[in-house]
């Protein structure tokens, strides 16, 4: 990041389970095919493991081969009005303005990306896909009349982390993996991994939740009644900072922390832009990393 412009703050969100409330094929999709959600999945999971297949592949491909035994349409198209079925956890609608604006506030400029196992299609379906900018998800490539011919982005919970990355650097295009791959000074990175706060519901996201820890940003994981059992485990084994409620109402204490969190991004900014100013009035060419002292 460039000294002397505003921070770069990054949420980094999960989908399922993290801004709606379950599985985002349950809400339209499934329920199309004449399918109970479990029914689906344990089809789906049983189908990966018989034949040895990442598991995101698996569903995108049960997906297609249920579909075409019920003769349902299934394009582009038809996955995005799914998305519009998606219910959201209370708060989330307005959630990205407000944090927007608190930011703006302290002199943050604050970006919110998807990263998620699920479906670009049926996101960009949802209320909220305009928060975004960027969705990073799986997606079908498509032929001239909108139906999928093949997989054009699978993303596992490992290859999660490679998106990280590509925000950290600023190389958003999924496609361009020589600039991803360059050597990049650290002060030459568009977002630090100190300005990254991610997201998430569960174990797919340890990942990039301990990828958040050890480079020095946050990891928030949120939770309904049924999984918090399992989130508390991630706190008790240092693989989150905070834990919530899956709440993102106005005066909770998930909005609360967040905004702390801005703020310590802020101070520590002004800090960093404090020090590089003197340590050049001396005379010092070559500036340290100095974020971590502050």
């Amino acid at each position: 990041m460039q000294r002397g412009t505003r921070p770069i703050a990054a949420f980094l969100y999960d989908f399922d389970k993290t801004l709606c409330t379950t599985d985002m094929q349950d809400y339209a999709f499934i329920p199309s095919l004449g399918m109970a959600p479990a029914e689906f999945w344990e089809q789906a999971n049983r189908f990966g493991r018989e034949n040895r297949m990442d598991g995101i592949l698996a569903y995108m491909y049960t997906m297609l081969r249920e579909a075409g035994r019920k003769n349902l349409p299934f394009t582009r198209a038809e996955l995005v009005e799914k998305g519009r079925s998606i219910v959201l956890f209370p708060g989330v609608e307005d959630w990205f303005s407000r944090v927007n604006a608190f930011g703006e506030e302290q002199g943050v400029q604050v970006e919110h990306y998807v990263i998620s196992s699920g479906l670009r299609e049926i996101i960009e379906g949802s209320s909220i896909s305009g928060a975004f900018k960027e969705i990073y998800a799986s997606e079908f490539y498509y032929d001239e009349q909108g139906c999928p011919v093949w997989p054009k982005l699978a993303v596992n919970f490992t290859a999660k982390t490679q998106f990280v990355y590509r925000i950290n650097k600023g190389v958003l295009d999924v496609s361009n993996d020589r600039d991803l791959n360059a050597s990049m000074p650290d002060d030459g990175k568009r977002v630090p991994f100190t300005n990254m706060i991610y997201v998430g519901d569960g174990l797919s996201d340890v990942p990039c939740m301990k990828m958040m820890r050890a480079y020095g940003g946050q990891a928030i994981a949120v939770y309904q009644a049924s999984n918090r059992t399992g989130v508390e485990d991630l706190l008790a084994k240092g693989r989150v900072d905070f834990i919530f409620p899956a709440d993102y109402s106005p005066g909770t204490a998930l909005e609360e922390t967040v905004k702390n969190i801005l703020r310590r991004m802020a101070i520590t900014d002004q800090l960093t832009e404090e020090n590089t100013q003197q340590l050049r009035s001396v005379g010092r060419c070559e500036l340290p990393e100095q974020s971590c002292l502050f």
